[in-house]
């Protein structure tokens, strides 16, 4: 008969060792957890054919999330939150735009891009306020409250950032409804590659937010972009 060896670690020493890895399991959870429960009741992705702009509420504007550019364009999936937010706009839900994004570089503008892109798709340029300090959702979220005066508007990204986009802005402060690009749709090897970096992304984002409470890497002054282009 052949003796198996003995484990290295007593029985007790392994029950440890699985309840550890159970916890520090939940524990990596839990922000996903919470940006989806947080922003459960207030969010709704804009499927083909689905009657979803009828879910959304009125609100006076949108925050638009900068995805990167290529040049002077809009990556696709930043072009797809563009497109929605023109919907938004010309079907009477908003009344202005706020697009958030990079511009810490010379030659890399996404605000600008993303204002140009919106005004081919007809919106007014003079109904656009650009907000070039967007570095990430967090600093996005909380400039377009304190630098821009946003107390209620709608948040437009892709479905896999959706709840982490919501969860933040609601958290900044702002009452918040969040429209979400069907990205698997037309990208879905990307979608779900970004989806898996949402963990990492919501654990921060949970720290930055309610443990921290985090400054944006720029604020500075108030400014009227986004109240001029609700006047007009």
């Amino acid at each position: 008969m052949i003796r198996l060896p003995r484990p290295p670690w007593s029985r007790a020493t392994q029950r440890t060792a699985f309840q550890i890895v159970v916890v520090l399991s939940l524990l990596s959870l839990a922000p996903i957890t919470w940006a989806w429960l947080d922003s459960a009741p207030h969010r709704v992705v804009a499927r083909p054919g689905a009657d979803w702009i009828d879910s959304v509420p009125v609100m006076p504007a949108a925050l638009v999330l900068g995805a990167g550019i290529g040049g002077d364009r809009p990556t696709p999936m930043l072009r797809s939150r563009l497109d929605l937010a023109a919907r938004l706009y010309q079907t009477g839900k908003i009344r202005a735009i706020l697009v958030s994004g990079d511009n810490s570089r010379a030659g890399y503008d996404e605000p600008t891009v993303m204002r140009d892109y919106l005004v081919t798709r007809g919106i007014p340029v003079t109904k656009i306020a650009l907000d070039y300090a967007g570095f990430d959702t967090w600093d996005s979220c909380v400039r377009a409250n304190k630098i821009f005066g946003a107390t209620r508007l709608i948040v437009v990204t892709q479905e896999f950032h959706l709840p982490r986009a919501v969860a933040l802005c609601r958290t900044a402060g702002m009452e918040t409804f969040g429209v979400g690009d069907d990205s698997s749709r037309d990208w879905p090897l990307e979608t779900a590659v970004y989806a898996a970096r949402e963990i990492p992304a919501a654990a921060k984002a949970l720290l930055n937010s309610l443990v921290l409470n985090s400054s944006p890497r720029f604020l500075g002054p108030r400014e009227s972009a986004l109240d001029d282009a609700l006047a007009r």
